[in-house]
């Protein structure tokens, strides 16, 4: 069930809907704003949710960034859709006209015109998961893009125009992928205009207990078991671990103590943490 935006002002999950439909594999399938951390970055979020103004969302893999895009398009209350796409997906042949789409007889299969996953997202918001992972010579493209508020579909003589806006992430540092010559400097600097940097799970700490109770109420739900609980012992457990799955690893741990627990109290010999003893 999706929350709106009063919801998670006020500490509740902020998840996906069921009728949202993406290409990405989701890692983080919910997100709190009760850390104090967590709470500037949404006000950051909400601050720049009404502006056109591209987006960089950047912090590890598993901490929420799509479900951060999708609260700010919503706070955006722009009319179009929200499309994602993984930039890892994209065909390195056909990636231009993924992106931008094409007209009929661009290429061969291209019986009929595309609008590309930009024209999808006219009047709402793209969303680009691993934006370094774009190909190289699509990056300039996409900023042209961006600058000129046009696109060219592959294989027409005219430009479209387009009202896009962009929200990019990425889980790697993009000013040493600039450095190493795979990341366009221009695009990069572009994108920094609307930097927010996504702290991870174990920086935190508010957040994870009020997503462990959250992760553990769903699956009881869905597996037909009461809840009993976390108790203190695995409280502390599970607020002195290092998280380096993130949100996606805590869910996973959260569903495994469910099933050892059963309908009994969840207690540290049910959490399976590396490390434990």
């Amino acid at each position: 069930m999706e929350r709106d935006a009063m919801s998670v002002a006020s500490g509740l999950p902020l998840t996906f809907a069921d009728s949202d439909k993406s290409p990405l594999s989701i890692r983080a399938k919910a997100l709190v704003f009760v850390d104090a951390r967590s709470q500037r970055l949404r006000a950051q979020a909400e601050a720049l949710a009404a502006s056109s103004q591209p987006l960089l969302i950047v912090g590890a893999t598993g901490t929420g960034k799509e479900l951060l895009a999708r609260y700010i398009h919503r706070q955006s209350e722009r009319s179009g859709l929200f499309v994602a796409v993984s930039c890892a997906a994209l065909s390195p042949q056909w990636g231009e006209a993924e992106l931008f789409g094409h007209v009929g007889g661009a290429h061969v299969g291209a019986a009929s015109s595309r609008a590309g996953w930009f024209g999808s997202a006219n009047g709402g918001t793209l969303y680009l998961d691993e934006v370094a992972d774009l190909p190289r010579a699509l990056q300039g493209k996409l900023l042209a893009a961006l600058e000129t508020r046009e696109v060219y579909r592959v294989g027409a003589r005219q430009a479209l125009p387009v009202d896009v806006r962009l929200v990019a992430a990425s889980s790697i540092d993009l000013a040493r992928a600039v450095a190493a010559g795979t990341f366009d400097e221009r695009l990069y600097a572009y994108l920094c205009d609307g930097l927010l940097a996504f702290p991870a799970l174990c920086e935190r700490a508010g957040d994870i207990l009020p997503l462990a109770e959250y992760f553990l109420g769903i699956h009881a739900q869905r597996l037909g078991l009461s809840i009993a609980g976390i108790s203190a012992q695995a409280q502390a457990l599970l607020k002195a671990h290092g998280w380096p799955g993130n949100t996606r690893e805590l869910e996973n741990v959260m569903h495994f103590a469910l099933l050892l627990a059963g309908n009994e109290e969840i207690r540290p010999e049910h959490l399976q943490l590396p490390g434990q003893g």
